[in-house]
């Protein structure tokens, strides 16, 4: 993984106050803004290197590296002692409740030295951001753990209630079909359930539906129902035509 940020390298013969003069001059640097090629006013150097949007309170200014090669006669100990200290409202994030820090506008200071990097490499836990009490990877020192830590919890927590509220939506609408089908008619005559168009049927929809004439019955037996009444219906009738004919040939008619 690639990262951006400014390297400062430290022989050990410039004083803790030099060094924080040269901070100052990487923060009017990183405040300097420029219209971007859309219009808007943005700081510089976000205009060279491309940075992912960060989110609230996440935007701090590239990072400094100082590496420190003990060559000279200063001892870098001492010396980063007395550069974070004046260097503090550089670095210092806001502190929030929740146990992180943010660190919008604000220029990450970390510090490591040559013999580290050469015993250890650039992947080891040597690097020291200034306000941390401990030594952490490069990624871990530019960057925010707590931050991320609390993002990740709250994220988890968001995706609990989440699932609790569709699992709650799942039983209340499973409960709803439950309770419908416990209602859903059975046919008189065969003991089948309605289906849902049946069972719509027979429900009238407002006072002048027409009136459902085998509400008890499903729809196979109604149609059957129907036929055999209009069987005996037919025979009713031709016996009344039958009688009535036979009526004219009887002795004493006609």
């Amino acid at each position: 993984m690639a990262v951006q940020a400014f390297v400062e390298i430290d022989n050990c013969f410039e004083s803790a106050q030099v060094l924080a003069a040269k901070i100052d001059k990487y923060m009017r640097f990183c405040r300097r803004k420029v219209k971007d090629v859309d219009g808007k006013e943005r700081p510089m150097w976000r205009t060279r290197w491309w940075v992912p949007d960060g989110r609230r309170g996440g935007q701090p200014n590239p990072p400094l590296l100082l590496v420190f090669n003990r060559v000279g006669p200063r001892n870098p100990n001492t010396v980063i002692a007395q550069l974070a200290e004046l260097t503090q409202r550089q670095w210092q994030g806001e502190a929030y409740d929740d146990g992180f820090h943010m660190y919008d506008g604000k220029l990450p200071i970390v510090v490591t030295g040559t013999k580290q990097l050469q015993e250890h490499g650039p992947a080891g836990a040597i690097f020291r951001r200034f306000g941390r009490p401990h030594n952490q990877t490069l990624l871990e020192a530019i960057g925010n753990p707590r931050r991320e830590a609390h993002d990740a919890r709250q994220q988890a927590e968001y995706e609990a209630r989440e699932w609790e509220y569709k699992e709650q939506q799942r039983r209340a609408a499973e409960q709803k079909r439950a309770e419908r089908e416990a209602r859903r008619p059975v046919c008189a005559s065969c003991g089948a359930k309605f289906t849902d168009e049946r069972w719509k049927a027979i429900d009238p929809a407002g006072w002048d539906a027409p009136r459902e004439t085998h509400p008890h019955l499903c729809n196979g037996c109604k149609q059957r129902a129907i036929t055999a009444e209009r069987q005996a219906e037919q025979a009713t009738h031709e016996q009344r035509a039958e009688g009535g004919w036979l009526s004219r040939f009887r002795p004493g008619t006609g």
